[in-house]
């Protein structure tokens, strides 16, 4: 009596050691096999919780504060998670006390300030955002650069960003937000950077450091990174679609 082979594997399986993707997955007669099944399922919910957990400012605050860092705390328009979620355009600008925060706060103007939000992933500030300034802020002080105490926004999207440095007169602003969650990815990390913050800036005028963490851009390359467009930003007062990241182009003209 012969037994009929139920599962099937696909015929590029190898190639999923190169990649967290889901790809060869095979399968169980008509159907993916249970056990991707599942995984799936898993790394759904994973990246639902993502979205819906809490910003816990407390411990983002102790652990700058560590870091020797001053920070100010304010929040959007949007009044809790849900409205966040549903209302995109509220979380693009500060209520009222908070800008009435700000007014009381700007002094001399400086060259950066740093702002960090919840985005759409919490658990990308609470595991990365400490990680990424212990090394990019040592790079930064010791080029001189004048910076402002790090501004927290609690349910905030990138282009508050403008709004604060507008308020505050920075020159230019960098913004490290929780990223939309992936199937791989539910805390992964972005930076925005923009020279001469204004309201009325699109997405045309910023530059984007993406998939910061340890399985994606390391924290190590994403300062780097950050740090060059930051002085590029600097040198030649530009910012967005007027500036790339031309560091391969020249280590290749050199070899």
């Amino acid at each position: 009596m012969t037994t009929k082979k139920i599962q099937t594997q696909d015929l590029w399986h190898y190639l999923k050691e190169f990649t967290p993707a889901r790809i060869a997955l095979g399968r169980a007669g008509g159907s993916i096999q249970t056990n991707d099944w599942l995984d799936f399922k898993l790394a759904h919910a994973r990246a639902r919780d993502a979205v819906h957990c809490e910003f816990d400012t407390k411990a983002l605050r102790g652990g700058l504060s560590d870091m020797g860092k001053k920070t100010l705390m304010l929040s959007s328009k949007a009044q809790d998670r849900t409205e966040f979620l549903k209302r995109p355009d509220l979380g693009r600008r500060l209520d009222k006390i908070s800008k009435q925060l700000l007014n009381e706060f700007v002094g001399k103007a400086a060259d950066l300030v740093i702002v960090v939000s919840d985005g759409l992933s919490a658990a990308a500030i609470h595991t990365h955002v400490v990680n990424l300034l212990s090394l990019l802020m040592p790079k930064l002080l010791a080029a001189g650069w004048s910076i402002l105490p790090i501004v927290i926004v609690r349910y905030g999207r990138v282009a508050v960003e403008d709004e604060v440095g507008a308020e505050l007169c920075a020159s230019t602003v960098l913004m490290l937000i929780g990223e939309r969650p992936g199937l791989t990815s539910p805390d992964s990390l972005g930076a925005y950077l923009v020279h001469a913050p204004n309201i009325d800036n699109t997405d045309a005028n910023r530059n984007c450091v993406s998939n910061i963490r340890p399985a994606g851009l390391s924290y190590q390359k994403a300062a780097e990174t950050i740090f060059y467009l930051l002085n590029e930003m600097k040198r030649r007062q530009v910012s967005g679609i007027e500036l790339k990241d031309k560091r391969s182009l020249t280590n290749k003209a050199v070899e």
